[in-house]
Protein backbone atom coordinates (compact mmCIF):
# COMPACT_ATOMS: atom_id res chain seq x y z
CA UNK A 1 0.00 0.00 0.00
CA UNK A 2 1.29 3.41 -0.96
CA UNK A 3 2.27 5.85 2.11
CA UNK A 4 1.02 8.59 0.22
CA UNK A 5 -2.56 6.79 0.87
CA UNK A 6 -2.19 5.22 3.97
CA UNK A 7 -1.50 5.90 7.88
CA UNK A 8 -1.27 3.75 10.67
CA UNK A 9 -3.76 3.86 14.00
CA UNK A 10 -5.12 1.17 16.20
CA UNK A 11 -7.51 -1.54 15.48
CA UNK A 12 -9.21 -1.41 18.96
CA UNK A 13 -9.48 -0.75 22.66
CA UNK A 14 -6.21 -1.78 24.84
CA UNK A 15 -5.39 -0.93 28.56
CA UNK A 16 -2.58 -0.99 30.13
CA UNK A 17 -1.78 -0.41 33.96
CA UNK A 18 1.93 1.27 36.18
CA UNK A 19 2.48 1.60 39.39
CA UNK A 20 4.84 4.26 41.00
CA UNK A 21 5.14 4.91 44.73
CA UNK A 22 1.64 4.14 45.46
CA UNK A 23 0.04 6.54 42.38
CA UNK A 24 -1.44 3.74 39.63
CA UNK A 25 -1.61 5.09 36.15
CA UNK A 26 -4.02 3.30 33.96
CA UNK A 27 -3.12 3.78 30.04
CA UNK A 28 -6.24 3.51 27.46
CA UNK A 29 -6.10 4.04 23.44
CA UNK A 30 -8.66 3.72 21.32
CA UNK A 31 -9.48 4.67 17.81
CA UNK A 32 -11.13 7.91 17.31
CA UNK A 33 -11.54 10.18 13.99
CA UNK A 34 -13.10 12.91 15.47
CA UNK A 35 -13.36 15.34 17.79
CA UNK A 36 -17.13 14.50 18.47
CA UNK A 37 -15.66 10.64 19.10
CA UNK A 38 -12.91 12.14 21.18
CA UNK A 39 -15.62 13.86 23.94
CA UNK A 40 -18.03 10.96 24.04
CA UNK A 41 -14.69 8.54 24.74
CA UNK A 42 -13.13 10.59 27.26
CA UNK A 43 -16.96 10.93 28.97
CA UNK A 44 -17.02 6.96 29.44
CA UNK A 45 -13.44 7.11 30.49
CA UNK A 46 -14.47 9.63 33.00
CA UNK A 47 -17.64 7.81 33.91
CA UNK A 48 -15.80 4.67 34.26
CA UNK A 49 -13.38 6.37 36.49
CA UNK A 50 -15.39 8.53 38.43
CA UNK A 51 -13.31 8.27 41.69
CA UNK A 52 -9.87 9.01 39.36
CA UNK A 53 -7.51 11.91 40.67
CA UNK A 54 -6.88 13.16 36.94
CA UNK A 55 -7.55 12.00 33.25
CA UNK A 56 -5.35 12.92 31.17
CA UNK A 57 -5.38 12.29 27.52
CA UNK A 58 -3.76 13.62 23.89
CA UNK A 59 -5.07 12.66 20.44
CA UNK A 60 -4.23 12.98 17.10
CA UNK A 61 -6.73 12.53 14.31
CA UNK A 62 -6.70 13.43 9.98
CA UNK A 63 -3.73 10.76 7.99
CA UNK A 64 -1.16 12.92 8.99
CA UNK A 65 -2.01 13.74 12.53
CA UNK A 66 -2.18 17.34 11.28
CA UNK A 67 -5.58 17.44 14.35
CA UNK A 68 -4.05 17.09 17.96
CA UNK A 69 -4.06 18.41 21.30
CA UNK A 70 -2.78 17.31 24.60
CA UNK A 71 -4.71 18.04 28.22
CA UNK A 72 -3.03 17.85 31.79
CA UNK A 73 -6.61 17.56 33.54
CA UNK A 74 -5.12 19.54 36.71
CA UNK A 75 -1.66 18.13 36.61
CA UNK A 76 1.18 20.65 36.15
CA UNK A 77 1.82 22.22 32.85
CA UNK A 78 3.02 19.71 30.24
CA UNK A 79 4.27 16.82 32.73
CA UNK A 80 1.01 14.98 31.47
CA UNK A 81 -0.70 15.91 28.31
CA UNK A 82 2.44 16.25 26.16
CA UNK A 83 4.60 13.00 27.22
CA UNK A 84 1.74 11.00 26.12
CA UNK A 85 1.38 12.68 23.02
CA UNK A 86 5.08 12.28 22.74
CA UNK A 87 4.48 8.10 22.44
CA UNK A 88 1.65 8.84 19.88
CA UNK A 89 3.98 10.93 17.73
CA UNK A 90 7.00 8.49 18.45
CA UNK A 91 4.57 5.40 17.58
CA UNK A 92 4.02 6.87 13.81
CA UNK A 93 -0.15 6.21 14.39
CA UNK A 94 -2.81 8.96 14.27
CA UNK A 95 -7.31 8.62 14.24
CA UNK A 96 -6.47 7.57 18.09
CA UNK A 97 -6.92 8.99 21.20
CA UNK A 98 -4.74 7.91 24.60
CA UNK A 99 -5.14 8.59 28.05
CA UNK A 100 -4.05 7.70 31.25
CA UNK A 101 -5.91 7.72 34.47
CA UNK A 102 -4.56 9.00 37.62
CA UNK A 103 -5.38 7.30 40.77
CA UNK A 104 -3.13 9.08 43.48
CA UNK A 105 -1.37 7.02 46.12
CA UNK A 106 -0.84 9.73 48.84
CA UNK A 107 3.09 10.33 47.51
CA UNK A 108 3.93 13.25 45.25
CA UNK A 109 5.99 12.47 41.91
CA UNK A 110 7.17 15.65 41.22
CA UNK A 111 7.32 17.26 37.39
CA UNK A 112 9.96 14.93 36.61
CA UNK A 113 8.25 11.88 38.12
CA UNK A 114 4.90 12.63 36.12
CA UNK A 115 6.21 12.96 33.19
CA UNK A 116 8.12 9.64 33.25
CA UNK A 117 4.69 7.91 34.75
CA UNK A 118 2.65 9.32 32.24
CA UNK A 119 5.12 8.66 29.33
CA UNK A 120 5.86 4.81 30.04
CA UNK A 121 1.96 4.29 30.67
CA UNK A 122 0.84 5.63 27.69
CA UNK A 123 3.68 3.42 26.12
CA UNK A 124 2.56 0.12 27.44
CA UNK A 125 -1.06 1.03 26.02
CA UNK A 126 0.31 1.70 22.88
CA UNK A 127 2.48 -1.34 22.98
CA UNK A 128 -0.51 -3.34 23.94
CA UNK A 129 -2.96 -2.40 21.19
CA UNK A 130 -2.29 -4.04 17.70
CA UNK A 131 -0.94 -1.35 15.23
CA UNK A 132 -2.98 -1.53 11.32
CA UNK A 133 -2.45 0.14 8.39
CA UNK A 134 -5.73 2.02 7.59
CA UNK A 135 -6.03 3.42 3.41
CA UNK A 136 -6.96 6.90 3.57
CA UNK A 137 -10.52 7.88 2.45
CA UNK A 138 -12.62 10.73 1.38
CA UNK A 139 -16.82 10.69 2.29
CA UNK A 140 -19.20 11.77 -0.04
CA UNK A 141 -22.80 12.58 -0.44
CA UNK A 142 -24.29 11.30 -3.62
CA UNK A 143 -27.66 12.54 -4.42
CA UNK A 144 -29.02 10.92 -7.73
CA UNK A 145 -32.89 10.55 -9.24
CA UNK A 146 -34.09 7.66 -8.41
CA UNK A 147 -34.66 6.06 -12.17
CA UNK A 148 -30.68 6.07 -11.59
CA UNK A 149 -30.25 4.49 -8.49
CA UNK A 150 -29.40 0.54 -10.18
CA UNK A 151 -26.77 1.89 -11.85
CA UNK A 152 -25.48 4.22 -10.21
CA UNK A 153 -25.62 2.05 -6.75
CA UNK A 154 -23.77 -0.92 -9.10
CA UNK A 155 -21.15 1.80 -9.86
CA UNK A 156 -20.12 2.44 -6.32
CA UNK A 157 -20.72 -0.67 -5.26
CA UNK A 158 -17.35 -1.69 -7.26
CA UNK A 159 -14.94 1.69 -5.64
CA UNK A 160 -16.81 2.39 -2.61
CA UNK A 161 -18.25 1.39 0.73
CA UNK A 162 -21.60 2.61 2.49
CA UNK A 163 -20.56 4.72 5.09
CA UNK A 164 -25.05 5.58 5.34
CA UNK A 165 -28.49 3.32 4.22
CA UNK A 166 -29.26 4.79 0.63
CA UNK A 167 -32.27 7.48 1.41
CA UNK A 168 -34.98 6.60 -1.33
CA UNK A 169 -37.41 8.80 -2.53
CA UNK A 170 -38.12 10.73 -6.22
CA UNK A 171 -34.47 11.88 -5.45
CA UNK A 172 -32.32 9.42 -3.55
CA UNK A 173 -28.96 9.71 -1.52
CA UNK A 174 -26.47 7.69 -0.25
CA UNK A 175 -23.38 8.32 1.67
CA UNK A 176 -20.24 6.77 0.62
CA UNK A 177 -16.44 6.24 1.78
CA UNK A 178 -14.19 5.84 -0.89
CA UNK A 179 -10.47 4.93 -1.10
CA UNK A 180 -8.22 8.07 -2.32
CA UNK A 181 -6.61 6.95 -4.90
CA UNK A 182 -10.33 6.08 -6.90
CA UNK A 183 -11.58 9.44 -6.21
CA UNK A 184 -10.60 10.73 -9.36
CA UNK A 185 -11.88 6.90 -11.32
CA UNK A 186 -15.03 7.30 -9.88
CA UNK A 187 -16.36 11.06 -9.52
CA UNK A 188 -15.19 11.19 -13.78
CA UNK A 189 -17.58 7.96 -13.94
CA UNK A 190 -20.50 9.57 -11.71
CA UNK A 191 -20.17 12.86 -13.80
CA UNK A 192 -21.90 10.59 -16.88
CA UNK A 193 -25.14 10.50 -14.80
CA UNK A 194 -26.84 14.25 -15.59
CA UNK A 195 -28.71 14.03 -12.34
CA UNK A 196 -25.86 13.42 -10.13
CA UNK A 197 -24.69 15.58 -7.28
CA UNK A 198 -21.56 14.78 -5.52
CA UNK A 199 -20.91 16.83 -2.09
CA UNK A 200 -17.16 15.95 0.19
CA UNK A 201 -17.72 15.42 3.34
CA UNK A 202 -14.96 14.51 5.28
CA UNK A 203 -11.53 12.88 4.53
CA UNK A 204 -9.43 11.00 6.43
Amino acid sequence: MSENWSYKTVREHSTETFKEKGSRFIGLIVACHTEDEVKAQLERWRTEHSQATHVCYAYRLGTKGERYRANDDGEPSNSAGQPILGQLISAGITNVLCGVVRYYGGTKLGVGGLIQAYREAAKLAIEASVIVEREEECTFRIEFDYAEMPTVLALLKRSTRLVQPPEISDRCAVVVSCPVRHVDSVQSQLAEYKSVSIIPLTNG
